[in-house]
């Protein structure tokens, strides 16, 4: 009875209602919004790491995060490869770079070199070609979604990256980095285009047998070389992750365009709730002088912001996944981790009833004889 007493009065002033829902949609959408945004640069700042497919990483003394590393002597591939538990070790070359384009301009760009024929640390995602393709000695990848910006070279298209002549061979699709386009090429083409020397690697890729076993291999291998840090591709993640957030002010930026939006949710429901409540002043009154008992009218106010809290928590997230849809593979960061929805939804239903808390004790603040008056 109570149920369906809260439908009736609620979806009664449809006008207060699809405000009420409204506030619920902005939380979710403009906020969703925001936290896809943020995953996806989240996402951009590891993605060397990210897509290594490596379980240890070796960088030189002090190293941050994974894309401002020193490096690190090539002897110590040699010493991290008798190591028992050890399955392959890999160097890579991280490096800046300028790549000329048709117009005599130049693009900055992200040098990553990997070593043949196994080319672990590589790109994992094609639009054209395969990984194998920077077998070439001159074949670079680029990113398909930057294609624009280096005015729309095609498999073949020829290059000069720091006065060096380089081949496009594959285009990937959705590789991109925090620090400007990515272009992947083999280890020897690498130290040539970044200068680093035949005796030094940025950092050695490590996989190991037992995966269980990783962080026993980590603290094995930190005994073995003293002198350089060594992580998980996981604790790397983050810390590249946290490195870019704390020096770039992203995560400052975001969480307050998160929290105004959050705030001008909860506006729009106390608002709307409480114009609510006073435009039935008198039903409630009514119901209160036929014996309603003042927690009946809470539940009653309880009950709606359920409804309304469901109805606009599924359209928003309807939109959320259909802005999603819209903007994945493009130029537009947007990614949302599967364990976010679910807190974002239950941080939204919290807000709904700090936003009715207004409305409950106007409610129940009614007397019943002003029903008489």
């Amino acid at each position: 009875m109570r149920r369906t007493a809260a439908f009736k009065m609620l979806f009664h002033d449809r006008a207060a209602a699809i405000g009420s829902i409204s506030g619920v949609i902005a939380i979710i959408f403009l906020v969703g919004q925001q936290l896809t945004i943020f995953f996806g640069l989240l996402t951009f700042m590891s993605s060397v790491v990210d897509i290594s497919g490596a379980d240890i990483w070796v960088l030189s003394e002090n190293a941050d995060n994974a894309n401002s590393s020193g490096t690190v002597p090539a002897s110590y591939r040699d010493r991290i490869i008798g190591v028992e538990g050890v399955d392959l070790v890999e160097p890579l070359i991280l490096g800046g770079g300028l790549i000329r384009r048709d117009n005599g301009n130049y693009q900055a760009i992200q040098i990553i070199g990997v070593k043949r024929p196994h080319l672990l640390g590589g790109p994992n995602r094609f639009h054209r070609g395969s990984i194998g393709d920077i077998l070439d000695y001159e074949g670079v990848t680029v990113e398909y979604l930057e294609l624009g910006t280096l005015d729309n070279p095609d498999i073949g298209s020829l290059f000069e990256i720091n006065e060096e002549r380089v081949r496009v061979r594959a285009i990937t699709r959705g590789v991109r980095g925090f620090s400007g386009n990515m272009v992947f090429t083999n280890l020897e083409k690498a130290r040539k285009l970044t200068g680093i020397p035949p005796d030094r690697y940025s950092s050695l890729l490590v996989t190991v047998r037992d995966h269980s076993r990783i962080e026993y291999m980590i603290r094995l291998l930190r005994t073995v070389l003293p002198r350089a840090d060594i992580y998980s591709s996981d604790e790397l993640s983050r810390m590249t992750k946290l490195y870019y957030l704390k020096n770039t002010g992203i995560g400052g930026s975001f969480g307050f365009s998160t929290l105004m939006g959050a705030l001008v949710g909860v506006v729009i429901i106390a608002l709307t709730m409480y114009t609510n409540v006073m435009n039935k002043k008198r039903d409630y009154a009514m119901l209160r002088a036929l014996g309603g008992r003042k927690k009946d009218v809470l539940y009653i106010i309880f009950i709606q912001t359920i409804y309304i809290a469901f109805i606009g928590i599924l359209i928003g997230f309807t939109l959320l996944s259909l802005f999603l849809l819209g903007t994945r593979d493009s130029n537009l960061p947007s990614y949302m981790p599967w364990w976010a929805p679910p807190i974002h939804a239950l941080f939204t239903f919290i807000l709904c009833l700090f936003g009715s808390i207004i409305a409950m004790r106007r409610a129940v603040s009614i007397e019943p004889a002003t029903v008489f008056r």
